[in-house]
């Protein structure tokens, strides 16, 4: 089959296959994106180096501040994992939506200060490694440090994500002593939102996980992810397709460290080890969205195949 190419410049302004495929696609409701998107691995095929020139020269702080207009004139939604290390300012929320056109849609991991129990012994976290964290599921700090400040952006965020780290057996011995947590802490949330939950303990995926979802209309995040079952598994569990939107976070190749393939693909240039699993997973979801009319949500990690963009184009050619 013949692919689409990424990027192609016959005028200023006019938009490559991939980007008139992808937007037909979100005027149905089917947003494909990218997690992140300040890539230089990207320049010469969603990027556009002169664009980012300043007295002559590439330049990188210019690139920084810019490149996420540029971004959506081939992709309709992005996942922003940034938010995901702490609470972003208003002044921060403010600037970001700014340098983005209003059609774009947005997706964010909430900040690991609610959904961390205990704190990793990493360098990053410093003395309160290995201790408890007190703001685990705290709706209250939610609200107030996030969903408030994004609120006067509402219309542009399609989902919030929250990802929960691999937990440890000392913590929840299974998944109903989590979810007994989980669902208290979902049932207290502000209103307005759609919410996606993204777990990393493959034995929570089962029925008592998949009803408390359901009972909120908040979606289960189909990851592909290290420890986690196949996307192609995921998706084949009749009782995953927890809430009225589909979310899919396609990451890594089962079994990869992320390390690792930080180390083996970078800087993102092109696709390097297609997974053929992963995209006929993602196809699937793309396909049962469009059945049912339904709002979706799938994101590619360049850490999957080695570029992002390249792995969404074979999907939706």
């Amino acid at each position: 089959m013949e692919s689409l190419p990424l990027f192609d410049d016959p005028e200023p302004g006019a938009r490559s296959p991939l980007a008139l495929r992808l937007h037909d696609l979100a005027a149905r409701g089917i947003y494909f994106g990218t997690s992140s998107w300040k890539y230089p691995g990207w320049m010469g095929s969603i990027y556009t180096p002169r664009r980012y020139f300043t007295r002559g020269r590439f330049s990188q702080k210019k690139f920084e501040a810019e490149c996420l207009a540029e971004y959506a004139e081939t992709f309709p939604a992005v996942c922003g994992d940034f938010s995901f290390y702490q609470f972003p300012s208003e002044s921060y929320w403010l600037r970001l939506f700014a340098g983005a056109p209003k059609e774009l849609q947005f997706a964010f991991k909430v900040p690991e200060e609610i959904t961390v129990k205990t704190w990793p012994t990493h360098e990053r976290y410093g003395a309160r490694g290995g201790s408890e964290n007190d703001s685990f599921l705290n709706a209250g700090l939610f609200e107030r440090m996030f969903a408030q400040r994004l609120e006067p952006y509402a219309g542009r965020v399609g989902v919030l994500i929250f990802e929960f780290g691999t937990l440890p057996k000392r913590l929840y011995d299974g998944a109903r002593p989590f979810v007994d947590d989980l669902s208290r802490f979902l049932g207290a949330l502000p209103h307005g939102w759609r919410y996606a939950v993204e777990v990393r303990n493959p034995e929570y995926l089962d029925t008592v996980y998949f009803d408390c979802l359901r009972a909120l209309n908040v979606a289960h995040v189909f990851n592909a992810w290290t420890r986690m079952p196949e996307l192609s598994a995921q998706i084949a569990i009749g009782e995953a397709y927890t809430a009225d939107f589909l979310v899919a976070r396609a990451l890594l190749r089962h079994g990869r460290p992320y390390a690792e393939a930080v180390e083996k693909f970078q800087p993102y240039e092109r696709v390097q080890e297609p997974n053929p699993g992963a995209r006929a997973a993602l196809k699937e979801l793309m396909e049962r969205a469009a059945r049912q009319r339904q709002l979706a949500f799938l994101f590619v990690n360049n850490r999957l195949e080695g570029n992002a963009p390249g792995t969404i184009e074979a999907v939706v050619e």
